[in-house]
């Protein structure tokens, strides 16, 4: 009997330890979605940049994230020997893998709004900040119960904040983190003449397409495997997710007027939107969060560079900034029993745990960009942004006529 228990334990640590790998994978891939998404969007002269941005952020994110950043979210450190760490499977490093992506998004979301004027190893030390301090004390406050404040909000409204697979902790965080370098940054030169928008046209809509779907599939990683185990494995997060990115691209097709920039992040803002609240919507509900956070990226990313005069190349703050606030938003909405939710969720304890990622972010991305700023500096030259970042810091462009 022993030896048959024992032999289901090793077939169940097993198997969790394959299921989040696998989604450790996923969201890794996910990163070629941000690259791409990045280099259909900036100009010609500025797509090598973005694609050395992404893969220097991650591996520096990850030594911070490895040495630092986990031990602050969770108390977890990883300087044991390996004979320790390899127990069980290793499930523990490879939970450390998964949520490894999650961490390194943060930089690649702040790279598509800074883009095509931010220097390139101050912006890495800025990813080193981020990911070792700023992002690990909110991720640790929600997921693990840091400081008390879940407690807290369960005490006092019958529930904590609900952020199933990080609407808030991952991509609020990320969007109000670029906010903060981008109005440090100013505007890219020439994006605006006797104070009118100057149009920078997309470089590659195939790449930006290309982007758009590699994220797209990914999410299914993001999202799903959350649940971190094979056991907690949820259907309903999977069709979920499905509804918010099928309503993001077809609010963002009407809205958009067939503009292809706004249709290939529509689905994009549905997905960030669902996140919180994929484990407990109904699909309607999550089609309508979808449809929503489409239609609200269109109009703020159209207002943020018109009427707000804020230069922030692929729309970051909107998309993942505001959407992301929306999803928890509307997790304690669409999350309610009575609209067709599992229930457990309280919309107060959404409200303030939204306010307090978008504070942490705010303060923390002022704090790392503006101290940067003034010791080592943020922007390119002018004459270094004119011919471009590809040339001026990787001196090679992106094809051999460059």
């Amino acid at each position: 009997m022993e030896n048959l228990q024992s032999a289901v334990d090793t077939l169940v640590h097993g198997s969790n330890t394959l299921f989040i790998l696998l989604g450790a994978v996923m969201v890794l891939a996910m990163h070629a979605g941000f690259a791409f998404l990045e280099v259909g969007t900036v100009r010609h002269k500025n797509q090598v940049n973005a694609l050395s941005k992404i893969l220097s952020d991650f591996a520096v994110s990850t030594l911070a994230y490895f040495f630092i950043g986990y031990w602050i979210s969770y108390g977890v450190s990883f300087l044991q020997p390996a004979q320790v760490l390899s127990q069980a499977h290793g499930y523990s490093l490879v939970k450390f893998f998964f949520l490894l992506t999650f961490a390194a998004a943060i930089p690649a979301i702040i790279s598509g709004g800074i883009a095509e004027r931010a220097r390139f190893a101050p912006q890495l030390c800025a990813t080193v900040l981020i990911v070792a301090f700023v992002y690990p004390f909110f991720e640790g406050i929600v997921w693990n119960g840091n400081f008390g404040l879940q407690a807290w909000l369960a005490a006092r409204f019958g529930a904590g904040f609900h952020d199933f697979a990080g609407s808030v902790v991952v991509h609020a965080m990320g969007g109000w983190l670029a906010l903060a370098a981008v109005l440090l940054l100013g505007p890219r030169n020439g994006r605006y003449r006797d104070g009118k928008l100057v149009a920078f046209a997309p470089s590659n809509i195939p790449f930006l397409a290309l982007g758009s779907w590699i994220l797209i599939v990914g999410w299914f990683g993001f999202n799903v495997m959350s649940a971190q185990t094979l056991q907690g494995v949820s259907g309903l997060v999977a069709v979920n997710s499905l509804m918010a990115m099928v309503g993001g691209t077809v609010a963002a097709l009407v809205v958009g007027r067939n503009d292809p920039g706004f249709l290939h992040n529509g689905p994009l803002a549905g997905l960030v939107a669902v996140c919180a609240g994929s484990d407990l919507m109904h699909p309607v509900g999550a089609l309508a969060t979808g449809a929503i956070a489409g239609a609200l990226f269109v109009g703020c990313f159209i207002a943020a560079q018109n009427t707000w005069k804020i230069d922030d190349v692929l729309g970051v703050w909107p998309l993942h900034g505001l959407c992301g606030v929306w999803g928890a938003i509307a997790c304690g909405i669409f999350g309610q029993s009575a609209l067709g939710g599992l229930g457990g969720v309280s919309l107060v304890s959404q409200l303030l745990g939204s306010l307090a990622g978008v504070l942490v972010a705010l303060i923390g991305g002022f704090a790392v960009y503006g101290g940067i700023k003034l010791l080592l500096g943020l922007r390119l030259g002018q004459e270094q942004e004119y011919y471009g970042a590809d040339l001026s810091i990787h001196k090679i462009g992106a094809t051999s006529q460059d």
